[in-house]
């Protein structure tokens, strides 16, 4: 007779510390349980270089914590997962709830194939999606009453990872090549501990990409080394207007995570429907520029310069890019957010598709259309000596403090272009093509 054994399929959840599904898998399988993580080809080709660097690595730092044995396998999850588990003779299947619309057609998929029970228990969410409803039973559209809601719900503290594992082992694929010294459960654990000593000022500095003391938090909790419980459990133990500040955007995370799982269409279609009526301009040689750093706006060419190189943007600059991208030259968000998810090693779906719509103002909670980010004006309030720009824009590096914002006006500088647009025009016209859907 077979030993009890049960497989714990490892996706948005990359930890062994507070990780429900993972109890319930070692319960399941009377300690003995087989980690797989499943490099899906349809996810890993859509990938950029960012994001494939820190799951491998992050990859590698699970193996390693589970001593070498993560067992790693390419192909179709509806393929692979029904074989391992039948391979080992698994009375069981554990996951951590996804989602996303491609997460919840593949698990579904995969429930159909296995002969034995998908047992589905937590969410890379401090509330999942579905859980917080209005008075009348209906899901919230706008964050504030939703966010009120959230922390009324409340949600359950952290729990201990398992004290006694054997974990089975079976043949698998290499694991992908990648490195970074942040990847990984404790070095998520170790940055965010470090950085809850500052967490008081994230009130006051979380605007200023100029002194880069944002957390970078997005980074680990895209790929589940760290669960948002941990960082809330944390933020309770701080009474400051900053951990306030921090607590929102995790609300805020789990709200665009709502709103996705409800509207799958949103992923790149707007949630306001007239503007599926709104004129846009085809991505070409200025969609070209946006993405190079190359508008002539230091601004908005530092954000894009440091996404290329680094895999991150700051998230005031986000959506100064964002908007300089829909509402300067025109083109529909949906290229932006691809680009985006393309490039960014935080690349989330719901977070990035959603926080685009509110920038392009057409999603739930959005910003009014005619909220038009000043490229010259965001860089100069919130990066007033231009330290940011000259770190990424080397062309400006001569200019002193906020003169760097403003080339055109302080002798140029070879190399770097004119600006690729008037922003003064391109704002008007915005505002009529905004009319003509009204």
């Amino acid at each position: 007779m077979r030993d009890v054994t049960a497989v714990m399929w490892f996706r948005r959840d990359l930890r062994l510390g507070d990780n429900p599904a993972l109890l319930d898998a070692v319960a399941a399988g009377d300690g003995q349980v087989l980690g797989i993580f499943v490099l899906d080809p349809l996810l890993w080709e859509r990938s950029g270089a960012a994001r494939r660097t820190h799951l491998a690595a992050s990859l590698r730092s699970l193996s390693k914590a589970m001593g070498g044995n993560l067992v790693v396998r390419r192909g179709d999850p509806a393929q692979v997962i029904p074989a391992v588990a039948e391979e080992i003779g698994a009375r069981s299947v554990h996951i951590g709830a996804d989602h996303g619309p491609y997460g919840q057609t593949r698990d579904g998929e995969v429930e159909g194939s296995l002969k034995c029970p998908l047992v589905v228990t937590g969410s890379p969410y401090a509330i999942a999606p579905g859980r917080i409803m209005n008075q009348q039973g209906r899901p919230y559209q706008v964050f504030t009453p939703y966010f009120r809601a959230w922390l009324e719900h409340g949600w359950r503290q952290p729990c201990e990872p398992p004290e006694q594992v054997k974990w089975l082992s079976v043949k698998g694929d290499e694991l992908p090549d990648g490195a970074a010294d942040d990847a990984g459960e404790q070095a998520a654990l170790d940055n965010w501990r470090a950085y809850l000593d500052d967490v008081a000022r994230y009130d006051d500095e979380r605007n200023r990409p100029d002194l880069d003391s944002t957390s970078r938090m997005s980074i680990p909790l895209k790929y589940g080394e760290l669960h948002p419980r941990t960082m809330l459990a944390d933020l309770a133990r701080k009474r400051s207007a900053g951990a306030e500040a921090y607590r929102r955007q995790l609300a805020w995370r789990d709200f665009c995570a709502d709103l996705l799982a409800r509207n799958p269409q949103a992923a790149w279609k707007p949630l306001r429907p007239e503007f599926e009526r709104m004129q846009y301009d085809e991505p070409g040689a200025l969609f070209d520029a946006w993405k190079e750093g190359r508008t002539g706006y230091p601004f908005v060419d530092a954000g894009m310069r440091q996404l290329a190189e680094s895999g991150f943007v700051h998230n005031r600059v986000r959506m100064v890019v964002a908007s300089f991208l829909v509402k300067d030259l025109h083109v529909h968000w949906k290229y932006g957010a691809r680009w985006f998810m393309q490039s960014l090693r935080d690349g989330d779906l719901a977070s990035n598709s959603l926080n685009w719509q509110w920038v392009a103002g057409c999603g739930a909670d959005a910003a009014p259309y005619f909220r038009i980010f000043n490229p010259v004006g965001q860089g100069l309030k919130f990066d007033p000596d231009g330290e940011y720009v000259r770190r990424w824009v080397p062309e400006l590096r001569h200019l002193d403090g906020k003169n760097a914002h403003e080339p055109w006006k302080n002798g140029g500088a070879d190399g770097y272009p004119e600006p690729v647009v008037d922003h003064a025009e391109a704002r008007r016209e915005a505002l009529r093509r905004y009319d003509a859907i009204r």
